[in-house]
């Protein structure tokens, strides 16, 4: 008899290449084992890439609460308790552990598992649950995932390094003709503090011209394609992809001899799919949440204020760069380890 089981993860993108390695050892371990995941509608592709999720459950949160009346009028709420109430599962398990993630574990139908009191990211969503884990907060979060899912579906935790599972036949093909060689540099984050200098991009995409590598450079709106644009000026080795679905960007990185990327979702997409990356970090640290998988090297600035955790910069002495905390990490450098980690690959 198959094991049916409601995952409740959300977001964000990298949270959710997270939970991945986590599906694949309770793929290994429980013969006959199929999930349902509750995913956030923007990042929803990621589900798709796993053969062990046969159904996909969406969520729309961010959209809905800008205008609820609308979200309320349109019935996608109705729909979604639908959904949840739909079939009868041996286990609904949150794997996100906050207020909003607590609440739709709440609604499903079957026994609710997650994170205890001490554990969960918000201590008030351990109310909803019926069985209760202790995980350790300080250990990287795709250690966290597993050890919570081994805990929650009673099998040993593996200790082999995580294995993704992405099925690369259930991706996108580019909507485009992509260069025979290239590295796609991911230049776009969230947080402005996270951007590294566009005069250190500018640097990195004439070494790659000086060795005849094309560079593919994403973006996921106007501002970052403005940046990209930028960028590629005057520069004939450059392709600024077109807006492309989640799936579709998986597949152009897959393509990829090499990386460079800030910290941010597709980061953690390039390594999960074990393409040779460097992975900048200044106001953040790797520790507990840095890109992870095969051919990984992360830099990190030693600088005085970092990791900061901010969205703005408030570094306020002189600097030839901003956010100053990169100056720390050169294009010169970022050359060098990037020509090491491809040797070595």
């Amino acid at each position: 008899m198959t094991k049916k089981v409601l995952l409740v993860k959300l977001s964000s993108m990298g949270d959710l290449i997270h939970a991945l390695p986590a599906l694949s050892d309770a793929q290994k371990a429980i013969q006959r084992i199929q999930f349902d995941w509750v995913i956030d509608e923007a990042f929803s592709d990621v589900a798709t890439w796993h053969d062990s999720v046969h159904r996909i459950i969406k969520t729309a949160h961010r959209r809905w609460r800008k205008n609820l009346l609308q979200t309320l009028a349109s019935g996608e709420l109705k729909q979604l308790y639908r959904d949840l109430r739909h079939d009868h599962y041996d286990l609904v398990l949150d794997a996100q552990s906050n207020f909003k993630s607590a609440l739709l574990t709440r609604l499903a139908r079957g026994t609710r598992a997650g994170l205890d009191k001490a554990s969960a990211a918000e201590s008030i969503a351990a109310l909803a649950y019926q069985r209760h884990f202790n995980v350790d907060k300080n250990q990287h979060a795709i250690a966290r995932l597993r050890e919570l899912f081994a805990k929650a579906l009673n099998y040993e935790l593996p200790q082999t390094p995580p294995d993704f599972g992405i099925n690369l036949q259930k991706l996108s093909p580019s909507p485009i003709s992509l260069p025979k060689s290239y590295f796609i540099f991911i230049h776009n984050a969230s947080w402005e503090t996270k951007w590294w200098p566009e005069t250190y991009w500018k640097t990195l995409i004439k070494r790659a011209k000086q060795s005849d590598i094309s560079v593919i450079l994403p973006w996921g709106n106007m501002i970052e394609k403005a940046r990209a644009e930028r960028l590629a000026e005057k520069e004939d080795n450059v392709v600024v992809l077109p807006r492309l679905t989640l799936s579709q960007a998986a597949t152009v990185i897959a393509g990829a001899k090499a990386a460079v990327c800030v910290d941010t979702g597709l980061g953690h997409l390039t390594a999960a799919l074990n393409i040779p990356s460097i992975s900048l970090y200044g106001p953040t640290d790797p520790g507990l949440i840095g890109a992870t998988g095969a051919k990984q090297l992360h830099l990190h600035a030693d600088f005085a204020c970092a990791p900061c955790y901010q969205k703005k910069c408030t570094y306020t002495k002189p600097s030839s760069e901003h956010p100053a905390c990169f100056t720390r990490l050169p294009p010169e450098l970022v050359w060098d380890k990037l020509m090491s980690i491809i040797l070595l690959s």
